[in-house]
């Protein structure tokens, strides 16, 4: 068995896969945006003077943090019309992956805000600030920058589990390698791709990353 490979093939279908593309980019780009807020949220509740409820933001994170993702995306798509709730499969996937990401997001906020001086918080309460003006004006400030690192890692993480949505039919870059795959029953050349527009797109991003990095520790003067 021979490798066997067409490039006639590979430029027939590279057009189909970059479209692909940006739906992949846009699933990620925006269960990133869900994850991102709904991980602050997750993040402060667990901050709150009420136990109870401290304690149930834990566990519902600690829940959505030990069971796959790919698990949770069948669940809200297959399992949520039982209980009435009937979503797209875009709808669906975009909700799974904010959350799931969520929940690790608010582990990366909940560190940067234990990394913020006690005086700071003590200073707030000396001034009389509300609890909100001491989050949003003091402590969020001061928390992002440790927490830059940990969001650019799930960000490119995000990206890299899109191809689970493929499990429920969303046309993301896996899903139309597959669809390509069985009406070719040819996998060589749209597999490769796949993992080579992978490679084109997170190589660049995590650099990027740490380039935003850099910049804002320099602009607040942290090195």
């Amino acid at each position: 068995m021979g490798f066997d490979w067409r490039w006639d093939f590979t430029f027939e279908i590279l057009p189909r896969l970059l479209l692909a593309t940006l739906n992949t980019l846009l699933a990620a780009g925006l269960g990133y945006a869900i994850a991102v807020v709904l991980g602050l949220v997750l993040a402060l509740a667990q901050r709150t003077p009420s136990r109870v409820l401290t304690r149930a933001v834990r566990e519902v994170v600690e829940f959505i943090r030990s069971t796959p993702l790919v698990l949770q995306i069948f669940f809200v798509y297959y399992v949520g019309p039982q209980f009435g709730i009937r979503l797209s499969p875009w709808t669906s996937g975009m909700i799974a992956i904010g959350l799931h990401y969520a929940s690790y997001l608010s582990e990366v906020y909940r560190g940067g805000l234990e990394s913020v001086p006690k005086g700071q918080w003590e200073a707030a309460r000396a001034l009389n600030f509300s609890t909100a003006r001491t989050y949003f004006r003091i402590i969020i400030p001061q928390a992002l920058p440790p927490s830059l690192a940990g969001m650019g890692n799930y960000l490119v993480g995000i990206f890299k589990d899109t191809p689970m949505l493929s499990v429920i039919g969303v046309a993301e870059l896996m899903h139309t390698a597959n669809a390509i795959g069985s009406e070719s029953y040819r996998f060589l050349e749209p597999y490769t791709l796949v993992g080579v527009i992978f490679l084109l797109i997170s190589l660049p991003t995590a650099a990027l990353i740490r380039v935003f990095e850099s910049w804002v520790r320099k602009k607040l003067g942290l090195i």
